[in-house]
């Protein structure tokens, strides 16, 4: 199929390659013009998301480990605390963002110009404020310390778009905030909906207008294992709505990602676990990404999947796996890439 006809594809973030060059020559190769953004592969430390960022708080002056956690499991992560007498704040804390975006962008931008794809964006992954604050200090800190990680990200996202412009689309992740929607009895799920999208867009609207996201809805993939197990899709519509409905004015929604697979467990055949999709309330403008890629499926079974999510939307989507594939070895994770292709 060529690509005037296929669909479009992302990749979420991380890819297990050795190097940023080799992550995204791996993925221009593979799916040339679908990709319209283009992640750096976090490679290295990065491949697990945020616990490289947890880990370093072991060394920052004004933190100390409350619990200890060794990362095997999501009961089993450390926690941390502010130490007696010290006070943390934003300007101390480096997630380390602008450091990653300078090191890459430049990589990135030869790696576009070899491949001659001129509008191609850069993709940084955002982690979500209430995620960096739950996974560092457990739930407490999500009243405590959540707006420090909002004010240390914002910090970055704007030296960033200082620097990049409109060269750059924001991935902005959150796993917590679609479990917290999946976990909440039904006829409470509206209101944690509606809470968690007012969360996940006062960030949003922190950064300078003209700022381009996306929304990557997740379920975690911690050691390639999920959080939760969804029992329909229907938590996803549900935030999902509630973003689109809170999205601040002057800021760009590119694209929504949705999950479903839940890491190692691929995508259901059964129709019914679809049918909350006809009531999603997506602009056109904005595209959706249908996680729905799995190395599991047979592209039988994988074409199928597609057929439900898009008959139940009535629209085309973007293809892509359910999270970064950094937790996969090499060849399942080029496996999963290549599938992205043969199916759009």
């Amino acid at each position: 199929m060529s690509t005037t006809t296929s669909r479009g594809a992302l990749l979420v973030g991380s890819v297990p390659a050795a190097t940023a060059g080799e992550a995204m020559s791996e993925a221009l190769t593979r799916l040339g013009a679908r990709l319209q953004t283009l992640p750096d592969g976090e490679t290295g430390a990065r491949r697990n998301w945020i616990i490289h960022i947890v880990e370093s708080f072991r060394s920052h002056p004004d933190l100390e480990v409350a619990k200890e956690g060794d990362w095997s499991d999501y009961n089993k992560t450390p926690r941390f605390k502010v130490r007696s007498g010290r006070k943390l704040t934003a300007d101390k804390l480096d997630l380390g963002y602008l450091r990653a975006f300078r090191a890459s962008y430049p990589v990135f931008q030869a790696a576009r110009a070899e491949a001659a794809l001129e509008t191609l964006a850069f993709q940084v992954g955002i982690p979500g404020d209430l995620d960096m604050a739950l996974f560092t200090f457990g739930p407490a800190g999500i009243l405590r310390r959540r707006k420090l990680f909002a004010q240390a990200t914002t910090r970055d996202i704007k030296a960033i778009q200082a620097e990049a412009g409109a060269d750059v689309v924001f991935q902005i992740e959150v796993p917590a905030e679609l479990v917290f929607v999946a976990q909440t009895p039904r006829p409470a799920r509206p209101l944690v909906a509606s809470y968690m999208a007012r969360g996940i867009t006062r960030m949003v609207r922190m950064a300078p207008e003209g700022s381009r996201f996306g929304i990557h809805l997740c379920l975690g993939d911690m050691n390639h294992k999920s959080l939760t197990k969804l029992k329909n899709v229907g938590p996803v519509v549900q935030l999902a709505n509630a973003i689109v409905k809170r999205w601040p004015e002057g800021r760009r929604l590119q694209y929504i990602h949705a999950p479903f697979a839940a890491a190692d467990i691929p995508p259901t055949l059964d129709a019914a676990w679809y049918a909350p999709l006809s009531g999603l309330r997506l602009p056109e403008s904005v595209r959706f990404v249908a996680g729905c890629i799995h190395e599991d499926l047979s592209l039988d079974d994988q074409r199928q999947v597609l057929s439900l999510i898009e008959e139940r939307l009535g629209r085309r989507v973007d293809l892509a796996t359910a999270c970064g594939l950094g937790r996969r070895e090499p060849a399942a994770a080029m496996a999963a890439i290549d599938q992205t292709a043969a199916v759009s």
